[in-house]
């Protein structure tokens, strides 16, 4: 055979074996892509069977309020979310609260309001998208974020076709989906502290910037999309809302001072029981009046008030009747472990020792706590002792990388109050034993009751008793100043709430809207005797406390 002969049998030898595997790949390929499409088929009916099924909806679901008038208790906290967000500049917004309380629905129907407003950004089509802080895990490598977003690259399992050709593919966070809408992070408080500071760079940048390794300006294989997302980065301007049920120094600095804080306070019983009674219409039962008390008087939140109806209706259901009864929440109230709500109430008796301190329990969540002294003569002048109940008197603070004991804030604030009042209004409290106690063991922060340990201890030693009607806070300076407190509005309502006549603050804290309170009277002060000459009755006539 000729050279040139052989030449051509062993092109057609090869073009033969070419040929025959491209042949072979497309039957795998058709082979392959069949049985996808079969099993892809298979799924999608299981998918169609299973939606198919659906159980009614959960009380919990149909309660969820869905206008603002259905919004039970939060007026003032709603005019701040209105105002943050339904505006032509919406702002990033902070909401603190304890749970239960709407939190999550006040976001969602805001921006439905602000939606139309006719000077508002957000247009009609602008999304809502919902995370939980405390769930949104990011993968250290830079893999998966599903809050800002990351690339998959090529190297990754899954790659697909643009993976199989080196090419790097951005994967959108919820940033993104929320972009022109609301990003609402439940629990943000939650977040890892690498998502904390990314957010905030997103949220100057109001774009998300990625990167990755196998990206290359100058690759002609990369679509231009991904050009243009890996120069420009992928939009992200939205307005963030978060909620949390922590208390606003725990919330990291950076993130609250990019936001407006808005605070949602603790429901009443009676907006409660409200809520119970709007949740048994919606199930089409009848509350009894008792058993909206029993329910007035467990329920701490909202939800709690839901839980309670979807189960005692459930018994009622199941019983054939159309009334929920005083019984049925009872026995709610028993299986499920409800703890009775502890609402102090002023009892307008005055009594000597006894005043009433206002403090806050967390976030809106003011309340009344009692504060009770004895004094006796101690055997020897100026051998007097002290002795505190209901409180830690020494604690431990780590911080910097060490922890320290100290003297309980409570301890000093009681130290200091003595020295106030023998140096500044001649008390002789070191020639008295006198035992402190703070009953219910409620939580107080030390300084703001220096004004209601004053109250107390002065009223023990002179055997004058504490006007029954008043209520106070305020944090008690060596000079006898009385500086401003936090939480002021909380601690205003919890002793509203209680039956307080007067309340007695900081006057650093006044402004003219605590001027309007129906019923109750707030009374600013600057020096410590101000407020005894307020509590303590009798007055001696010719006597001052103004020291």
């Amino acid at each position: 055979m000729s050279p040139a002969g052989l030449l051509t049998l062993l092109n057609l030898i090869f073009m033969l074996v070419v040929g025959s595997y491209f042949w072979s790949m497309m039957r795998t390929q058709q082979t392959n892509r069949s049985v996808i499409e079969r099993e892809s088929r298979k799924e999608l009916e299981k998918l169609k069977r299973m939606r198919a099924i659906s159980l009614t909806e959960p009380l919990s679901e149909r309660a969820r309020p869905r206008d603002l008038g259905e919004l039970i208790g939060q007026e003032e906290g709603l005019k701040a979310l209105r105002a943050a967000l339904c505006g032509p500049n919406p702002q990033h917004v902070i909401i603190y609260g304890p749970p239960g309380v709407g939190k999550t629905a006040a976001a969602r129907i805001i921006l439905e309001e602000a939606k139309k407003h006719p000077l508002s950004p957000f247009r009609p089509s602008a999304v809502f998208v919902e995370m939980d802080g405390a769930t949104a895990r990011f993968d250290d490598r830079g893999i998966a974020d599903p809050l800002i977003g990351s690339v998959h690259d090529p190297i990754y399992q899954g790659a697909g076709a643009l993976g199989v050709a080196g090419i790097p593919q951005p994967k959108p966070g919820a940033v993104t989906k929320a972009h022109g809408g609301i990003l609402f992070i439940d629990e943000i408080g939650e977040l890892h502290p690498i998502q904390m500071n990314k957010l905030l760079k997103v949220l100057e940048d109001r774009k998300v910037l990625l990167e990755s390794a196998y990206y290359s300006s100058e690759d002609p294989n990369i679509p231009p999309h991904i050009h243009d997302i890996f120069q420009n980065g992928l939009p992200a301007d939205f307005r963030l809302v978060g909620a949390t049920t922590r208390l606003p120094e725990e919330i990291p600095a950076a993130i609250r001072s990019r936001c407006v804080e808005v605070f949602f306070r603790a429901l009443t019983p009676e907006e409660v029981e409200t809520i119970a009674r709007q949740a048994a219409t919606r199930v089409g039962l009848k509350l009894q009046e008792e058993a909206a008390g029993v329910i007035r008087a467990h329920a701490q939140n909202g939800r709690d008030a839901v839980n309670m109806v979807q189960l005692a209706g459930g018994l009622a259901a199941v019983e054939k009747r159309s009334e929920i009864t005083r019984a049925d929440v009872e026995w709610v109230v028993e299986s499920g472990q409800y703890t009775r709500r502890v609402d102090a109430r002023l009892t307008g008796e005055p009594r000597v020792g006894l005043a009433y301190g206002l403090g806050v329990a967390g976030p809106g969540i003011g309340l009344v706590m009692e504060i009770e002294a004895v004094a006796s003569r101690s055997e020897k002048p100026g051998a007097g002792r002290l002795r505190l109940t209901g409180v830690v008197e020494e604690e431990e603070v780590n911080g910097l990388g060490k922890t320290v004991r100290r003297k309980s804030l409570v301890r000093g604030s009681v130290d200091n109050v003595l020295a106030v009042l023998r140096h500044h209004l001649g008390l002789p409290v070191y020639d008295y034993d006198i035992d402190i106690n703070f009953p219910g063991g409620a939580a107080v922060d030390g300084p703001s009751a220096g004004v209601t340990l004053a109250t107390a201890v002065a009223s023990a030693i002179l055997g004058r008793a504490v006007a029954g009607d008043i209520a106070m806070t305020g944090e008690v300076s060596l000079l006898g100043d009385v500086r401003p407190v936090g939480g002021i509005i909380p601690k205003i309502e919890a002793a509203v709430r209680a039956g307080a006549r007067r309340i007695v603050v900081p006057e650093g804290n006044w402004h003219e809207r605590l001027r309007d309170r129906k019923e109750t009277q707030v009374i600013p002060v600057r020096r410590l005797g101000e407020v005894l000459e307020l509590a303590l009755e009798p007055v001696v006539a010719g006597r001052s406390w103004h020291g």
